[in-house]
């Protein structure tokens, strides 16, 4: 034992001394390479005392780099992520300046900007070598895993549960068909070779290990209402990605922290269940923490006062604490935001339609969408992994960032696609070394419909529509387009007045607020915020007699829903369609393109008690799948039609089949259940919220 342990030792200074070797040979490259970087006197010294310079800065540069940068990284937890990200080449050229200094010859001295350069470049050696040397020995990487896995435990976790652990990892916005089309180009040959495609191996096909099921999503096709549902199994009264709730004068916004923390809370007590990961779980990465004891980048968590182990913000310091990760995320965040720069510039080059705006700070929001919250999300599962914890979800969001913009069947979104499979590989190889085995199942929480903006193809926005429509001013722009005129047209006929009239536009007799109009993807949300309740279809004539005829009239709308006092519920269509809930499935009138299920998604929304006044899907076309966003967005969801309501089950075979053959998956609350009992059957049982609290008490 005692033989084994100095070998260990051994081992281990090796590895250290390599590295420390192959720093100092980068640095003396660097020196020669670079003109503000130099390792002697002004006057000159020999090779040996210039080496001797090198290996004393290259390893002050190490020491300082283990010591010191997890302290500065937790200094600066309050500063936001992007900024921190920015600030690591910064940080890192202080350290390597500090380290010359501390030099007791004053040989070395680098440009402050050239010190960025070479810190960065030395930090990447390093970790590469290192990584290198550490796979190469399987013992050794096996080890390191299994040490890094108890110092975990001794941190105050519970000793290893026996069994599977799982892991859910979510593709935020990939859609079944956008998998399975992204597998047969070969994108993601990591899923291809767990769903048995031949194309996966060179050598012929292999036995498939997981079973890919699609599932069709609620209404809000949106990782608010999905990720609620499928984490705390309940999304009731979500009826959008953002909507007005007239009881407490607040718009909710299912990405606010105040919002998910509310829409947690209003979970929870609903079941009376914490949610899905409240045995042993982790939550990364997602908006809600599914009852998690660990949390990291969970936003319903990040407005609470919280220990330094469990704040929302942890999960980036266990990360950049490494200064290598650090140094290598911040290049690749570089490298991001300069290819999004460029393939923009190349779009509108290429006059490429549809487009939208891609300036200003997106091209740093995407790169941190796609390469820091990839990262962090990445290495904080596989630390749970390594820590043998019973259940983990964590949500990627790099694909429907890009999609939004790009497009979701877009070169950049496939790109991306890419990138994830080998994040999932990278998970897959991790869990050979973890302690204890592991099921990996791989989920969306809705897809993307792709389409032209709503105010793209009319020239004006849903909102400038309902004001129209309501009989008030419109801007300029929105007067002088083809849909403005058709909008006004609408409103004289509804009142009755001569269509060749001037330009003069009707206004109700008495003040009143205006309408709140929100937009989530290409589902719209009309809402009067002085009438204290849910206004009927009858309520709404009355005040405005042309804005229900101007909307449900208008091309770029597929259907309207409103509570009818009459009919309870009713969708309002062209042409004077007007059907009762009761009634679709049997004639399902304008919903008729929408598909199979759209009648039940419709129905439960007209039960939610913050439902909009006027609930407005847009136009739908089911040959081409395309819709049109109600948002600055080519590929969108949030409403209904197309590809953005398919969304995907990706889970081993080893666990039981999601359903039953012919019966369908819908709605995330179902996948919950799902999820749930997969983790009973991996000895994952489930702790109710009330049951847990009395544990803690007693």
């Amino acid at each position: 034992m005692r033989g084994g342990r100095w070998r260990r030792v051994a081992s281990q200074v090796g590895r250290s001394v390599t590295v420390w070797a192959v720093s100092t040979l980068t640095m003396l490259v660097l020196a020669g390479i670079l003109p503000d970087f130099r390792l002697q006197s002004p006057d000159g010294d020999s090779a040996t005392r210039i080496a001797i310079t090198a290996a004393f800065g290259a390893g002050a540069f190490g020491l300082l780099s283990a010591l010191v940068w997890p302290l500065l990284v937790r200094l600066l937890l309050l500063v936001p992520a992007l900024v921190l990200g920015l600030l690591v080449f910064f940080l890192n050229g202080g350290l390597l300046l500090l380290a010359l200094r501390l030099n007791p010859a004053e040989q070395g001295d680098a440009a402050p900007e050239t010190a960025v350069v070479v810190a960065a470049v030395m930090s990447a050696v390093a970790s590469a070598t290192g990584a290198a040397l550490a796979v190469r020995d399987d013992d050794a990487y096996r080890r390191r895993l299994y040490r890094l896995a108890d110092r975990r435990r001794r941190g105050g976790g519970p000793a290893c549960p026996a069994g599977h652990g799982t892991v859910f990892m979510q593709l935020d916005g990939v859609g079944h068909d956008v998998l399975l089309d992204a597998v047969g180009r070969g994108l993601m040959p990591t899923v291809a070779r767990w769903l048995g495609d031949a194309t996966a191996d060179v050598g012929g096909r292999r036995r498939p290990t997981h079973r890919l099921t699609p599932w069709r999503t609620d209404w809000s096709s949106q990782t608010g209402a999905s990720q609620l549902g499928i984490l705390h199994g309940c999304n009731h009264d979500v009826p959008a990605f953002r909507w007005y709730e007239k009881d407490r004068g607040e718009v909710m916004v299912c990405n606010r922290p105040t919002s998910a923390a509310e829409l947690q809370r209003r979970a929870v007590e609903a079941t009376g269940d914490g949610g899905l990961l409240t045995a042993d779980g982790a939550s990364r990465g997602n908006l809600f923490s599914g009852g998690a004891d660990e949390q990291a980048l969970v936003l319903s968590i990040a407005t609470r006062r919280r220990s330094r182990e469990t704040r929302s913000r942890a999960g980036y310091f266990a990360y950049f604490s490494d200064p290598a990760n650090a140094v290598r995320t911040a290049m690749s965040f570089v490298a991001e935001a300069g290819r999004e720069i460029g393939q923009s510039t190349r779009a509108r080059a290429r006059k490429v339609r549809p487009r939208v705006g891609r300036g200003g700070l997106y091209p740093f929001i995407r790169a941190f969408a796609t390469v820091v919250e990839r990262d962090v999300v990445v290495a904080a599962v596989t630390g749970d992994m390594l820590a043998g914890r019973t259940a983990v979800y964590a949500d990627l969001v790099a694909y429907d960032e890009v999609a939004h913009h790009s497009g979701p069947g877009s070169r950049d979104a496939a790109k991306v696609l890419e990138r994830l499979d080998r994040s999932l590989a990278l998970i897959e190889n991790v869990a050979e070394h973890a302690p204890r085995p592991y099921r990996i199942v791989v989920l969306s929480d809705h897809g993307q419909s792709p389409g032209e903006t709503f105010r793209t193809r009319y020239g004006l926005t849903l909102g400038d529509l309902v004001r129209a429509g309501c009989g008030l001013p419109v801007p300029r722009r929105a007067r002088h387009t083809h849909s403005g005129a058709e909008a006004r047209a609408a409103v004289r006929a509804a009142l009755h007045r001569p269509v060749e009239e001037g330009g003069e536009q009707y206004r109700p007799s008495s003040r009143r607020p205006e309408p709140i109009v929100l937009a989530s993807g290409n589902l719209g949300l009309v809402s009067f915020p002085d009438v204290p309740h849910r206004m009927s279809k009858e309520e709404i004539d009355a005040r405005h007699p042309a804005l229900l005829t101007t909307l449900a009239n208008h091309p770029g709308i597929g259907f309207l829903l409103v509570r009818s006092e009459e009919h309870g519920g009713v969708v309002l269509g062209p042409f004077g369609a007007e059907i009762p809930l009761g009634e679709l499935d049997d004639n399902p009138g304008p919903l008729a393109d929408f598909g199979p299920g759209a009648a039940d998604a419709v129905r439960r929304t007209h039960s939610f008690p913050h439902t909009a006044d006027i609930m407005v899907n847009s136009w739908y076309d089911p040959a081409d799948g395309e819709v049109l966003a109600f948002e600055e967005q080519i590929g969108s969801h949030g409403g209904l039609g197309g590809a953005q309501a398919k969304a995907f089950l990706l889970s081993p075979l080893a666990l039981s089949t999601p359903v039953e053959d012919g019966t369908e998956l819908a709605g995330a609350e179902h996948i919950h259940r799902v999820l749930r009992r997969w983790l009973r059957e991996t000895d994952g049982p489930q702790v109710p919220l009330a049951a847990r609290q009395d544990r803690r008490a007693a």
